[in-house]
């Protein structure tokens, strides 16, 4: 174990969270080591390729955790510098204001954070500007108040989509444009222009980028903290274990060890976990010591509960015109989000998904025998697919949680049919709306390759709550700004400090966290 220098923070981790950090605390001139577990996303042909991401999962870390009956499944996870954000569909919403407040959902509560909309609310601006979102604000009816409109005009709709939009208004709802974070310059028709980035293609949702058009960590916050002097990050460094010092108020130490084994220790006035809801509390978890025999922060026995990553259907309809939609992901339905006339308890939200090619039509044959025309092509089928994501609110219940082997593996309990009678109802929405939104009735097919084939409990992409902050330290592992109830130098700043998910994708608010948390380690520092 060699000696290496002592810096102000190490960040672990390299995405949402721990990037967006990083990028914040570049101009402060204080001394930032990123510790990164993978490397540089390789850039080739098969970044675009359906079959290599989707089918054979080429990208997911070639890891297994258990589930609750012990066995083995690869969860949906990847490792590279920019973390999941490499892989994300960029949908980056706020979080209602309702969802920062106690919600009655149909299977129980939803816990009320500790601070408030309007706390984040001006990370939420930045966020927004930062990672060149692409909206509008004010067509949303349902979302909470702003105090800037985005920065980029919404990705405009194609043909098909924008007949659904009006066919959705038709029908007495409010769809909007998805706000999405792209580095996308359109013309009058909507085009992308020759200057750029952003080609408007129909790999957007799923896959990384290959012309670095989509706002992941990597491009958006890591490289350009890269570029500041102060900063600097070790790839292919995953870190196994904190040490506390004797007291057992601070970590000392942080321990990688590479893929052939050779450990390295690491020293800082802050340690930042940023390492994903199930990573970060396995590693919270694995760093136990007489002073803290459940491991970090985990006084109040919370580290690795309340595990939540929503309740999820990707699903596709078949048009009865032909869809010639490249860039999809461009709409949006909240109309249900918080309840309904014939529901007292929220249903979530309804958004596009990026658009089904033949070969990951193909690779849903199985599920899909007999339920389809049997004359009808999967390239037809393709040519005809809308697709859709419905996402609905999991409950953080304090079954739901992270654990380690006596060897170190991570297993995922889960409860799968926590709280998912809104979900139900959402689908049943949009199925008695097919009619007249132009697409064949009782042809709304699963794309379980999306959410992880086979086995459900592997869509970890929304992982969240495992480390959660409070004000009260007998139920809660973080304070409001996120440190260590129990520590006086360890934070987590990823989606574990979620005590609620909402019904949107968790992105934006862990980078407009990442940013807040930020200032505040800016002002500790100083």
């Amino acid at each position: 174990m060699g000696d290496s220098p002592h810096y102000d923070v190490v960040i672990i981790g390299s995405g949402a969270g721990g990037g967006t950090l990083a990028h914040r605390l570049a101009p402060s001139g204080k001394r930032v080591l990123i510790l990164e577990r993978g490397d540089y996303l390789p850039r080739e042909r098969d970044n675009w390729d359906s079959t290599a991401v989707f089918v054979k999962g080429k990208y997911r870390a070639p890891e297994f955790w258990l589930d609750k009956h012990g066995d083995a499944f690869p969860p949906e996870v990847n490792y590279y510098v920019g973390g999941n954000t490499k892989f994300y569909g960029a949908a980056l919403f706020r979080l209602r204001p309702e969802d920062f407040g106690e919600l009655r959902h149909h299977d129980g509560l939803s816990p009320a954070w500790p601070i408030r909309y309007e706390d984040l609310e001006p990370y939420y601006t930045e966020a927004e500007h930062l990672y060149l979102v692409h909206g509008r604000h004010g067509e949303d009816p349902w979302e909470g108040p702003y105090s800037a409109q985005y920065a980029y005009p919404p990705v405009e709709h194609e043909p098909r989509i924008q007949q659904l939009s009006d066919d959705l208004e038709k029908r007495g709802l409010h769809p909007f444009h998805l706000p999405i974070g792209v580095d996308l310059v359109q013309d009058e028709h909507g085009r992308a222009t020759g200057s750029s980035v952003c080609i408007r293609c129909d790999r957007v949702d799923g896959f990384p980028c290959l012309v670095r058009g989509k706002s992941d960590a990597q491009v958006i916050c890591v490289e350009p903290a890269l570029r500041h002097p102060n900063v600097e990050m070790i790839t292919n460094a995953r870190v196994v274990r904190l040490e506390t010092d004797p007291t057992g108020r601070s970590v000392s130490t942080v321990v990688t060890r590479s893929e052939d084994g050779l450990e390295a220790s690491y020293s800082a006035d802050i340690v930042v976990v940023a390492c994903g809801a199930v990573n970060s509390a396995a590693l919270l978890l694995a760093s136990t010591d007489d002073r803290h025999p459940r491991g970090l922060a985990n006084s109040s026995d919370v580290v690795g509960r309340h595990y939540m990553r929503h309740n999820n259907l990707a699903l596709m309809a078949i048009s009865k015109e032909p869809n010639g939609t490249r860039f999809q992901k461009t709409l949006a339905l909240h109309d249900w989000y918080l309840g309904a006339d014939d529901w007292d308890y929220p249903l979530g939200g309804i958004q596009m998904l990026g658009k089904s090619d033949a070969d990951q039509i193909h690779g849903e044959a199985p599920r899909w025998a007999g339920a389809v025309t049997p004359d009808m092509p999967f390239e037809v089928m393709a040519h005809h697919a809308v697709d859709f994501w419905l996402c609905g609110e999991d409950l953080p219940l304090p079954d739901n949680r992270v654990t380690l082997e006596g060897d170190g593996t991570i297993r995922l309990v889960l409860d799968e049919k926590n709280n998912i009678a809104g979900l139900k109802r959402l689908r049943h929405k949009l199925e008695g709306m097919l009619s007249h939104l132009g697409m064949h009735e009782h042809q709304l097919l699963s794309r379980s390759i999306y959410l992880h084939k086979g086995m459900p409990i592997g869509a970890t992409a929304h992982q969240a709550g495992t480390v959660r902050f409070g004000d009260d330290p007998a139920s809660s592992a973080l304070d409001v700004n996120c440190k260590a109830h129990d520590l006086d130098n360890l934070y987590v700043v990823d989606t574990s400090f979620f005590p609620s998910i909402g019904a949107v994708n968790p992105s934006l608010t862990a980078i407009a966290n990442a940013l807040r948390v930020g200032d505040h380690l800016v002002e500790r520092l100083a």
